[in-house]
C-alpha cells in the first residue's frame, strides 16, 4: 500500500472546488471601450484637479486670479495674459481663466463619473468600488493612481474569464 502525500478530494470526502463563475454586463469589446473612456477621463480629471489646486492656492493664498485679455485698471494699458489682483479688480474685461478652470473641472468630473459608472456597471463590481473610484476625481493624483490599478485589474480579469462576456 502506498501513501499518497496529496490526497484527491474524493479520497478525503470533500467536494471538489467549483471554479468561480464570472459574468460581465457586456462584451469584452464594450468593457475595453469603457476602460479607454475611463482612462482618458481620469487623466484629464487628474490634470484639471491639479490646476484647480494651483488656482485655489493663488486665489486664497495670494489674492490672485489668472486673466487673459482686458485692460489694466491702474495704467489703462491692454492686459495680455497673466496674474492680477482680485480685490480691488486689477483687470477690466478679459477672461478670468481661474473661473474657467473651476467650471471645466466640474464638468469634466461629471464625465469622469459617467466613465466610472459605465465601467462599474459592465464589470459588475460592488457599489463600494464605484464610490472609491469616484473619489479619485476629488483627491489630487488619486485618479491617476487608481487608473493604473483599475486598468491592470480589468485586463487581468478579462484574461482570466474569457467565457464571462455576454453573447448576443
Amino acid at each position: 500500500m502506498t501513501d499518497n502525500p496529496n490526497p484527491q478530494p474524493q479520497q478525503t470526502g470533500q467536494r471538489p472546488e467549483r471554479p468561480v463563475k464570472r459574468r460581465y454586463g457586456g462584451t469584452h469589446a464594450q468593457i475595453r471601450s469603457a476602460l479607454t473612456f475611463y482612462k482618458v477621463t481620469s487623466w484629464i480629471t487628474g490634470v484639471m484637479l491639479l490646476l484647480l489646486c494651483v488656482e485655489m492656492i493663488l486665489r486664497y493664498g495670494f489674492n490672485l486670479f489668472l486673466f487673459a485679455g482686458g485692460t489694466n485698471t491702474v495704467t489703462g494699458e491692454p492686459f495680455g495674459f497673466g496674474l492680477a489682483q482680485a480685490e480691488p479688480a486689477a483687470v477690466d474685461g478679459g477672461v478670468n481663466l481661474s473661473i474657467a478652470v473651476l467650471i471645466a473641472h466640474g464638468w469634466l468630473y461629471v464625465l469622469y463619473l459617467i466613465a466610472d459608472f459605465r465601467l462599474w456597471s459592465l464589470m459588475r463590481w460592488p457599489f463600494t468600488r464605484f464610490i472609491l473610484i469616484a473619489l479619485g476625481g476629488v483627491i489630487p493624483l488619486l485618479s491617476v493612481i487608481l487608473e493604473k490599478k483599475v486598468h491592470r485589474e480589468v485586463e487581468e480579469d478579462l484574461a482570466a474569464h474569457p467565457e464571462a462576456a455576454k453573447r448576443y
